[in-house]
């Protein structure tokens, strides 16, 4: 049985969309499912990341393309990453990726941007956005290259009062909207396993926003506390990542999806054309505000959601497990 877990990035999901904070729920549905298939906004907690050894991490952008039936995904022992850098270097990444190398093991090489990658954060009705300068210079700088995976380190700029306002008081992740839509652009263009992670910008002299993380914050936003150097999450999703080919693992094994409910995308629409049951989670708040679709598995919440993929494995209509229930009884049709 395999399972696409998704949290949209940028819409302010309850549950997934702040700080990797959608790992319990990918844990629990790793024990359902032989394989489950998730993008980096699920699992991505700074420098953390608890994905068990049975999740596929799959940038956004090729998870679409793989619910459309335009690719298959094959996961490889291992990728050999390259990590992008604006210059100079700076030694919390080469330690994080040095950490990663005697922890995970992973197979790395870091280097320096030609032009520097810019990423402006900025919000469109209510859901994080962004623009980036400078990226297509980066693909035309590391296509020439070998490796299997990109992982791009790079800062975010976000405006002081929305960074405040957002560990203060919690709402949409102002970083996650820019960092999908950077690893969309890249990833696409390379067709290569994409991720970025945010490489921390704020100066020592503004004591306020410096500092904010010694407080205590929404536990959501904790991981981003606890954290150095953001970069170990992506280190470890992309060490195995799948890598888009024209076999393996097709949309065609794919036994149903998860994803909050309120929203509705490419993910959603491929699996409806592919008759793929999707299950949404009512209690996962966001922004969005999609009406429900009478083809759709609407449940309560996650707990509800794990039952009824453990009845898909085992073969048992959900409803009978249930009680009070009215039992039909059946009348022989004739040929």
């Amino acid at each position: 049985m395999n399972v696409v877990l998704i949290v949209p990035t940028g819409i302010g999901a309850e549950l997934g969309g702040h700080a990797g904070d959608a790992n319990p729920v990918c844990k629990v549905f790793a024990s359902i499912a032989d394989k489950v298939i998730t993008h980096p906004n699920v699992v991505n907690a700074s420098d953390i990341n608890e994905m068990p050894d049975n999740v596929l991490y799959v940038e956004g952008s090729q998870l679409d393309r793989f619910l459309r039936g335009e690719c298959c995904l094959r996961q490889p022992l291992q990728n050999k990453i390259l990590v992008v850098v604006n210059a100079p270097v700076r030694s919390d990444t080469i330690n994080a990726v040095s950490a990663a190398r005697v922890t995970i093991g992973v197979n790395a090489e870091i280097i320096e941007l030609n032009l520097p990658l810019r990423m402006v954060a900025r919000f469109e009705d209510d859901k994080a956005t962004g623009d980036i300068y400078g990226w297509q210079e980066l693909v035309r700088q590391v296509s020439p290259l070998e490796y299997d995976a990109l992982a791009i380190h790079t800062p975010i700029e976000v405006s002081r009062d929305v960074a405040l306002d957002y560990y203060r008081r919690g709402g949409v992740n102002p970083w996650g909207g820019v960092e999908a839509l950077a690893s969309k652009l890249v990833a696409t263009a390379l067709n290569k396993p994409t991720a970025h992670a945010p490489l921390e910008s704020t100066s020592s002299d503004d004591a306020e926003l410096y500092n904010i993380m010694t407080e205590v914050v929404d536990p959501r936003i904790a991981p981003e506390a606890i954290s150095y150097c953001y970069l170990h999450c992506v280190l470890k999703g992309l060490n195995r990542a799948p890598r888009p080919s024209s076999s393996g693992l097709s949309v065609n094994d794919i036994d149903a999806m998860v994803s909050p409910a309120g929203c509705f995308g490419p993910p959603h629409r491929a699996c409806l054309e592919a008759n793929i049951p999707v299950i949404m989670v009512i209690e996962n708040k966001n922004v969005c505000s999609e009406k429900q679709n009478p083809r759709f598995i609407y449940v309560a919440n996650y707990w509800e959601a794990a039952g009824v993929l453990a009845c898909m494995r085992a073969g048992v209509q959900r409803d009978v497990i249930r009680r009070p229930i009215t039992y039909t009884t059946f009348t022989p049709v004739r040929a």
